[in-house]
């Protein structure tokens, strides 16, 4: 006996499932959230901080016996700048990353609107590919802020030159521009490892502060065992290890393999996590 023939599935004149949740709605909404204006407010305001301590606590890296990139602090409004991602890479810009990332799905659960967009009906892969891009696209405006404040407020404050470089010697203005845009790229690519673990507990809780606390708590856990000298080259698989590869930008000669290193590492952790979290949430059982 054969099967009798499903009935073909009908859909809305003009429905086309790669237009729904398009990415201007979904940036604009994302936008109008208080975290987000909040957490711009925070990267505006850091380098106005560092600024004021520097005026109060007078030249940087007094007292201090070794040479580093924030001894050349005051040297110029580039020199500014490239001190202000140094001292926030580490932890501050690893926030906003979490954020945008861990929040965007779960929020999403926790509204329970979750349903009602999947029942517009959104696709599952297009709703996550939405939320994806706009939360790597605020991630990159986050880390492209920092540094673009910075320069404005070092240059009111120290002038315009070229970029001092802590071992010696500086490179032209232009060059400096160059350095830092290098810095800013390799900066969000090692940061992907954070925005996808947070993108995949996004897909796999309803409660937004445990996707970017747990984002941001086994990225410092990372950084944590990087310092673990005993584990040898298998710090090497961390993608901690290689965070700060982007100072070889600042040297004289630019260096490209350590940041060729760190860079696969993260966009392989990036890439397995990623897949994890479309695949887990092609099949879950949205209640919420």
């Amino acid at each position: 006996m054969s099967k009798l023939a499903e009935p073909p599935v009908e859909v809305a004149d003009g429905y086309r499932a790669g237009r729904t949740l398009p990415f201007r709605v979904e940036l604009v909404r994302q936008l109008k959230r208080r975290r987000t204006q909040v957490m711009g407010g925070v990267l505006f305001a850091l380098p106005l901080i560092l600024l004021i301590a520097f005026q109060v606590g007078g030249e940087p890296g007094g007292g201090n016996q070794r040479v580093n990139l924030m001894d050349t602090a005051t040297a110029s409004g580039a020199n500014f700048a490239a001190v202000n991602l140094f001292a926030s890479a580490g932890f501050l810009l690893v926030i906003p990353v979490a954020l945008f990332c861990g929040d965007t799905v779960a929020s999403e659960a926790s509204w329970s609107s979750l349903r009602y967009l999947l029942a517009a009906p959104v696709p599952r892969a297009r709703l996550l590919w939405s939320k994806l891009v706009v939360g790597l696209t605020l991630s990159l405006a986050a880390l492209v802020l920092l540094p673009v404040v910075a320069l404005i407020v070092g240059t009111a404050a120290y002038g315009w030159g070229p970029l001092q470089l802590p071992t010696g010697g500086t490179l032209p203005t232009g060059t400096a521009a160059q350095r830092l845009l290098i810095v800013v790229v390799y900066i969000m690519v090692s940061q992907l490892v954070t925005a996808a673990l947070a993108f995949w507990l996004s897909t796999r809780t309803d409660a937004p502060l445990g996707a970017v606390g747990g984002a941001v708590f086994l990225t410092i856990i990372g950084s944590v065992l990087d310092e673990v000298t005993a584990l040898g080259d298998w710090r090497h698989f961390l993608p901690a290890h290689w965070q700060y590869a982007w100072l070889d930008a600042v040297q004289p000669q630019l260096q490209w393999t350590e940041m060729i290193q760190g860079t696969s590492i993260s966009v392989t952790y990036a890439l397995v996590l990623f897949a994890l979290a479309f695949r887990g949430f092609a099949r879950k059982d949205v209640v919420s």
